[in-house]
């Protein structure tokens, strides 16, 4: 991985932001406190995109939200908080030790009725989602281990609707979309995946740069025709 290295004014703007807008609840800060605690790394979304997708989710209406990629739960506290009464929330997570601090977190945050984790790779996951005939769902979350990327993209639009809203974090890399020799073991993945929302007819999408804490970035964003 890349090592991130955000400017001081990105961050100082963005922790105003997050402040003076975003605003987030002690449970998500609880949440980033218990990862650090159990020597997770500090790979979270930062708060103004998870409040970000807390509102695509209420924007969108969605009711069954899928999240590829659980880590300690701050993205699914987030988007667990825009749901409706009645809503239900899957997030797939490789590392049982993760899926239990996010556990805990979920349920600190009061949300544990709304959230299943399930556990292993999320590839066997969607494929047993797929099976048991849990699809659709109305919005996908995509933040997981970037060479898998196209696949899990595919799995959006296999396990979505026509209306399904699907966003993809880390699609920028630090620059490395220009230059796959700065990561080789993830770029290419994010490179075929944002090639894949510009040419799949089944895909209505965009892709947006952003700098702050996470350093030089930037995620997707996309409708299943």
């Amino acid at each position: 991985m890349i090592e991130h290295q955000p400017t001081t004014r990105w961050t100082a703007v963005e922790e105003f932001l997050s402040d003076v807008v975003v605003r987030p609840d002690s449970s998500l800060k609880r949440a980033v406190t218990a990862a650090l605690a159990a020597g997770m790394p500090s790979i979270e979304v930062a708060p103004n995109a998870g409040k970000l997708l807390k509102l695509l989710v209420r924007l969108s209406g969605a009711r069954r939200v899928l999240e590829i990629g659980t880590l300690a739960g701050f993205s699914t506290i987030w988007m667990a908080q825009g749901l409706p009464d009645g809503g239900r929330l899957v997030s797939c997570e490789y590392l049982p030790k993760h899926a239990d601090v996010a556990r805990r977190n979920v349920d600190d945050a009061g949300l544990g009725h709304l959230v299943e984790i399930r556990v292993g790779a999320a590839l066997d996951t969607l494929r047993a989602l797929e099976a048991e005939d849990a699809a659709p769902f109305d919005f996908v979350f995509i933040d997981a281990d970037k060479e898998n990327n196209p696949h899990y993209l595919d799995w959006a639009i296999r396990l979505g609707r026509p209306g399904t809203v699907v966003v993809m974090d880390n699609m920028v890399w630090e620059g490395a979309v220009l230059d796959p020799s700065l990561d080789p073991v993830n770029a290419p993945g994010i490179i075929t995946a944002l090639q894949m929302l510009g040419e799949d007819p089944r895909l209505d999408g965009t892709a947006i740069q952003t700098v702050g804490s996470k350093g030089w970035d930037g995620f997707a964003l996309a409708l299943v025709r």
